[in-house]
């Protein structure tokens, strides 16, 4: 038995100095961003570990959802609101290392399923029709008290004269990616979403959309930030949001660019 014990007292010792020697791996960072850039950055984040061998987390949600975990400590090292309040409140309160940087502008889109009745168009004359009608059972947003996209939903609908014959009638999705989810699976007879989840290759064959007027809602100026905790990677994927080829990815995304919205 004594010699059984100290084999394995080498093995364990072994493992050990070998542990001690392998190279660290550094642990991925997490960035929290909003739902309508699940897909765009999805492919800037698989273009980012290509250039430089270094990959992240992504989580996708509702901006305002994401703000309050960060107030409570979530370990997010970067974050991508939809509302550039929400950043603006997070560096008040000494969350951020900075004011953060605008990266894009967001737009909204009436959509509809395949067979579903309900015409596609920019004024939304084909849904206040359907609505006369009684022809509309169900439609989606996001979810106005804490999803920026569904805060612009209501003001495009309310604008539209539309809200409050609409409202019985609203699924509510926690962010709009969910909403859109709700809009294009059958579950509504339609929905306003994001143009950047409209236009993705995933959805693109999930519905017919039109393009609703930015004079019809407050901007979706979208500010990102880096956390107080950021590391070397999410300082990195930062600035590779900035760079030309990843505007590029967003603008084929819908995103109006900073610079390009005058």
């Amino acid at each position: 038995m004594d010699g059984y014990w100290i084999r394995c007292l080498r093995g364990v010792v072994a493992c050990l100095a070998l542990a001690l020697t392998a190279p660290v791996r550094a642990a991925e960072p997490v960035v929290a961003a909003a739902a309508d850039l699940q897909f765009a950055l999805e492919d800037v984040a698989r273009a980012f570990r290509q250039d430089s061998g270094r990959s992240l987390k992504l989580a996708f949600g509702s901006s305002g959802t994401f703000a309050t975990q960060i107030r409570h400590g979530a370990p997010f090292e970067l974050y991508l609101s939809a509302d550039e309040d929400y950043v603006r409140a997070l560096h008040a309160d000494g969350f951020t290392r900075d004011a953060g940087a605008l990266y894009a502008i967001g737009r909204i889109v009436l959509i509809a399923p395949p067979g579903s009745r309900l015409p596609v168009d920019s004024e939304l004359q084909g849904l206040a029709a359907q609505l006369e009608a009684g022809a509309v059972n169900r439609f989606a947003i996001a979810n106005p008290e804490h999803a920026p996209y569904g805060r612009r939903a209501e003001e495009a609908l309310r604008h539209a004269g539309l809200w409050d014959a609409l409202r019985p009638k609203l699924i509510i999705g926690e962010n709009v990616a969910q909403a859109a989810q709700f809009a294009t699976s059958g579950s509504a007879d339609g929905g306003i979403i994001a143009l950047s989840l409209a236009l993705s290759p995933q959805m693109a064959s999930l519905g017919r959309h039109a393009l609703i007027p930015a004079a019809w809602h407050a901007p979706l100026r979208q500010r990102m930030v880096l956390l107080k905790n950021a590391g070397a990677t999410a300082e990195a994927f930062y600035r590779y949001l900035q760079q030309p080829s990843t505007r590029a990815i967003m603008q084929r995304y819908g995103f109006v660019l900073p610079g390009e919205d005058g």
